[in-house]
């Protein structure tokens, strides 16, 4: 289950999980993924909200439909999540955590040891 927050609309929420799930291969790419139904279940919302989810993430040529047997990942998939989730990093999220590294005299070496330290510790 998801644990929404206000800070953007539930469907997008539920479309950043499902990326999620591709990104970490749980759902690969040419693979069936599971219905609106299914989704919807595992999330704890609204179908209706799901299906937008899925017609976003379809939007955006990350997953695809065949007609009759559900949902699909695409074969670029993985990379258009990648993409975009990049662009809003840089955009949005980078800048205030720079902010933040010069408001605390972090320098960037500060930075790239800690980032060390937290990517040695995720392996």
């Amino acid at each position: 289950m998801i644990e929404f927050d206000s800070t953007s609309a539930i469907y997008l929420q539920v479309a950043d999980f499902m990326s999620e799930k591709i990104l970490i291969d749980e759902w690969p790419a040419e693979e069936r993924i599971p219905s609106i139904r299914e989704v919807a279940s595992m999330v704890q919302v609204n179908p209706n909200t799901v299906m937008r989810s899925f017609a976003y993430l379809q939007e955006n040529e990350v997953i695809y439909n065949k007609r009759g047997v559900g949902y699909f990942v695409s074969e670029q998939g993985k990379e258009k999540i990648k993409q975009a989730m990049r662009k809003s990093f840089v955009e949005s999220k980078l800048p205030k955590l720079f902010h933040e590294a010069s408001l605390l005299a972090i320098t960037p070496e500060d930075l790239s040891q800690l980032y060390a330290q937290f990517i040695g510790e995720k392996i």
